[in-house]
């Protein structure tokens, strides 16, 4: 019998997490939007049933996943605390990437209590990254140092930010606004969010830069064991300059300001203006890059184990890059806790997922399958190693 799912979201991330269910087989698949045109394409496209509902809702919600097995988050960040907190009171297990700024394990007694099993951040980074740790932490006696550095870009670099975004641009700022956390000898840190910013080359795409963002999240708890972390955000040369002086004149303020005896709150404009200069048209390819660098020691010695991923705009169905590496990497861990690979009841990190037996190769084999494939490496750690406090 397939196992009915319900996807609540129906925008690009979510769009291609409800294509890949269906084309994998084995599901009842239905989404869940407020929009009817995003749900009349996408039972066009791929044969879902739909559901129309309010998500910012908890009644809404818990009425559109009434009779799921499992319940895939997709909604915007600032929908997602709730949204997971209503699925929690439903009773109904949950992958979800809505990447939300709340703590996922203040819900973690109430998932417990509920006997379900709700797994955040499956992303491609936080997530798959994640995964990778997780995965790691296994095979090697230590870690001494993890560093992910992720950026979802357009091909085709246009002035004045050669960016585009498949998403909100709140969401977006937000990472540039956010304290960065990090861990320096054992302790956490805070940096500001576009702050050391360094050139990096990186293999099919050359240089780009690299800047602090808040990209931790869960591993700051579940691997405080590794003296040094840090997760960066990738973007072409020039854009952290760029959207520092946004920041710094006031334009991310969340503060209203009065103009014309009008008040305004900065941020809302600025995300207005840039919704247009960032979207990213229908069409217009885009690329994924991540390098994940972890050190370590196995056996008495020093191992480097460096994967890279560079992945580009699916040509043939459409799919931006960024939504098959978050997507897909969601469907895979979706698999996994349908398949009771991973059971464990109460809120979890991806990085739990990647300690289980089987679940890591799975992901990897299901990323692979949709041409989503890491390049990986492991040398001596001193070869190629930058430092501890690189």
């Amino acid at each position: 019998m397939a196992t009915k799912v319900v996807v609540l979201g129906g925008g690009r991330v979510g769009g291609a997490i409800v294509r890949d269910l269906v084309r994998s087989g084995g599901w009842d698949v239905r989404v869940a939007d407020a929009s009817e045109q995003a749900l009349a394409q996408l039972a066009v496209k791929t044969g879902a049933g739909t559901i129309q509902a309010d998500l910012s809702r908890a009644e809404e919600v818990q009425r559109a996943i009434r009779d799921a097995d499992l319940v895939i988050g997709a909604v915007p960040g600032f929908m997602g605390y709730q949204t997971v907190k209503a699925v929690i009171a439903a009773g109904k297990n949950m992958v979800d990437i809505s990447f939300f700024p709340e703590d996922p394990f203040g819900l973690d007694a109430a998932a417990q209590e509920r006997g379900v099993t709700v797994v955040v951040d499956c992303g491609v980074a936080p997530g798959c990254g994640n995964i990778v740790l997780g995965y790691t932490n296994t095979r090697l006696d230590e870690i001494e140092r993890f560093t992910c550095m992720v950026g979802g870009l357009p091909v085709e670099r246009r002035w004045p930010y050669e960016y585009r975004a498949v998403f909100s641009p709140i969401d977006v700022i937000e990472e540039y606004t956010r304290p960065a956390r990090l861990v320096e000898h054992g302790r956490v840190v805070i940096r500001p969010a576009l702050s050391e910013v360094e050139l990096v080359d990186l293999p099919g795409i050359g240089t780009l830069e690299a800047f602090n963002t808040d990209g931790l999240r869960s591993l700051l708890t579940t691997m405080s064991h590794i003296p040094f972390m840090k997760e960066k955000t990738l973007r072409y040369p020039g854009h952290a300059e760029r959207m520092r002086m946004l920041r710094e004149t006031g334009f991310f303020s969340q503060v209203p300001v009065e103009v014309d005896h009008t008040r305004v709150t900065p941020l809302s404009l600025t995300a207005k203006l840039l919704f247009e200069a960032w979207r990213l048209p229908r069409g217009e390819e885009d690329l994924t890059v991540m390098r994940i660098e972890i050190v370590g020691r196995r056996d008495g010695q020093r191992a480097r184990v460096v994967y890279d991923l560079l992945d580009r705009y699916d040509r043939d169905t459409g799919t931006t890059s960024m939504a098959r590496t978050t997507g897909y990497t969601c469907t895979a861990v979706a698999r996994a806790v349908a398949d009771g690979l991973f059971r464990e009841p109460g809120i979890s990190a991806p990085e739990d997922l990647g300690k289980m037996p089987g679940v890591y190769e799975l992901v990897m084999k299901h990323l692979a399958d949709r041409g989503i494939v890491f390049k990986i490496s492991e040398t001596p750690g001193d070869e190629g190693d930058r430092g501890e406090n690189a």
